[in-house]
């Protein structure tokens, strides 16, 4: 261990705002690196845990955000770092930036630890977007592993950055960011880096589409090789174009058509690299199939394999090129990449009929997405829950066609039913209603079989967030799978 990765932290005062899963990390690596660490929570009891197993580990805790503020502009000392949950409009992140110390997010203390640390040469390979991240964080670090690294998904998903940086041994890290994370975060310098897309989301915690937008764009900041985008996000262009990078990055264009000159894209079913290859203006290198993709469709029907999937895997080829890794494992990467959970996983087909579990599909863009690439006519669709504001018109206008009938969650259902009214009235649907969690669950899953047909594919994709009705995004899709899966017994 250099002397250097433990005198950042060493006889230092490093204050912790949040103590979620990333604040408790940050608390343990700066306490055992030699800090001396205070902790604010508004959770009675948290941090417990953490007084009784480090010595030098303080804890204040208040329910009453202004008697919490107090607290941290009191005790704050030489460095805070906060949770990505807490809101720039809160009265805690307003304290915590009152505080006459240097705030930071979790991400950027990481990166000072990694760029000390004996893995500094080890390249992050950084994703962030509206959607899609985590498929394609995933993605990526079974690319790299593929290789022979040992590269895991880190960040926004997986262990907290700061506790693999400081196990240490990694090749490489895939690393997802939101743009919680994003927020604070100034000196990451990955080898390449994209942001997938952008759409609406997230607005009452930055405040305004602009503000979200300039804190993803901070993913491409200081990028040394590579700055990816989708062709086709003029948003993300922008971003690109806008980067303060190092000297030498190129930007690198992902497209769905024959690529260009410092592209990746597709040719007769293959993805193809026209940017990591020797004289890249008249060579072209085949580096997967889209059949290496066919697992990840509904029902594993090819035909059926929605377009994102598609994006995701350019993207994760692209960044997996830029850190030198060969095609072979490319395609190995792809094939062997299994989904993570409640994203387009088909959890059972019964009687011809796919049953796929999207619960983390809660935007509009991700749902969109989910529902594009299938027949018209051929979709059961459960949608609905907390719209977090959003108008879900444009959605349900898009996807229209291809609806087949729609069962509808939420306390609100008018978010799905007044634009169904509108741009659907020929599909039917139905309200689950009120109910337990489970009586949800059982409710909708029988409501859609009564809908669907031989060939369909009824999807829990809901464009909407689960708090309404349940705890989380995952107990909605675990429960769903649950029924599909009793179903599927009592069939067969």
């Amino acid at each position: 261990m250099s002397d250097s990765f433990s005198e950042l932290l060493a006889s230092r005062t490093v204050s912790v705002v949040g103590l979620g899963v990333s604040g408790r990390a940050v608390a343990k690596v700066a306490a055992r690196r030699g800090a001396k660490v205070i902790a604010f929570d508004a959770k009675a009891g948290a941090g417990g845990a953490l007084s009784k197993e480090l010595d030098n580990v303080s804890v204040f805790t208040d329910a009453d955000p202004k008697s919490l503020a107090d607290k941290i502009r009191t005790h704050a000392r030489d460095l805070l770092v906060i949770s990505p949950g807490i809101a720039p409009t809160s009265a805690l992140y307003q304290a915590a930036s009152a505080a006459p110390v240097e705030m930071i997010s979790e991400v950027e203390l990481a990166w000072r630890l990694h760029a000390v640390g004996p893995n500094a040469a080890s390249p992050w390979l950084t994703i962030t977007g509206t959607d899609g991240k985590t498929t394609t964080v995933n993605m990526l670090a079974s690319i790299l592993q593929a290789q022979g690294l040992n590269a895991p998904a880190v960040g926004n998903v997986g262990k907290p950055i700061i506790q693999v940086v400081d196990e240490g041994g990694y090749d490489a890290l895939a690393v997802e960011l939101s743009s919680f994370q994003l927020h604070l975060t100034k000196s990451v310098e990955p080898l390449a880096s994209i942001c997938l897309n952008l759409a609406a989301d997230h607005l009452n915690w930055h405040g305004s589409l602009e503000a979200y937008a300039a804190d993803k764009a901070k993913v491409y900041a200081n990028t040394k090789l590579a700055a990816i985008y989708d062709l086709a996000s003029e948003a993300a262009l922008k971003m690109v174009q806008e980067a303060d990078v190092r000297e030498g990055c190129r930007a690198i264009g992902l497209s769905r058509a024959v690529p260009e000159i410092s592209q990746f894209g597709i040719v007769d079913g293959a993805i193809v690299d026209r940017a990591f290859v020797p004289l890249r203006n008249k060579n072209a290198q085949i580096v997967a199939e889209l059949e290496d993709l066919a697992h990840l469709a509904p029902g594993g029907k090819l035909e059926a394999l929605p377009s994102h999937i598609i994006s995701d895997a350019l993207a994760a080829a692209a960044l997996a090129r830029a850190a030198g890794v060969q095609p072979e494992a490319v395609s190995k990467g792809l094939r062997e990449f299994t989904p993570g959970a409640h994203r387009l996983q088909t959890v059972a087909t019964i009687d011809n009929v796919a049953w796929v579990d999207d619960s983390k599909g809660t935007t509009a863009h991700a749902t969109a997405a989910a529902l594009a690439s299938h027949a018209p006519n051929s979709v059961v669709w459960i949608a609905g829950g907390d719209a977090k504001g959003a108008d879900l018109s444009e959605l349900v206008r898009q996807v229209a066609p291809v609806l087949r009938g729609v069962v509808v969650l939420g306390v609100h259902p008018e978010f799905i039913t007044e634009p169904l009214a509108k741009y659907a009235p020929q599909v039917p649907y139905t309200i689950v209603g009120q109910g337990s969690p489970t009586e949800l669950a059982k409710t909708m899953v029988a409501q859609a079989a009564s809908m669907a047909q031989s060939g369909d594919c009824v999807i829990l994709s809901p464009a909407c967030a689960s708090w309404d009705q349940f705890v989380s995004y995952n107990q909605r899709g675990d429960l769903f799978a649950q029924e599909v899966a009793a179903r599927a017994g009592q069939v067969g």
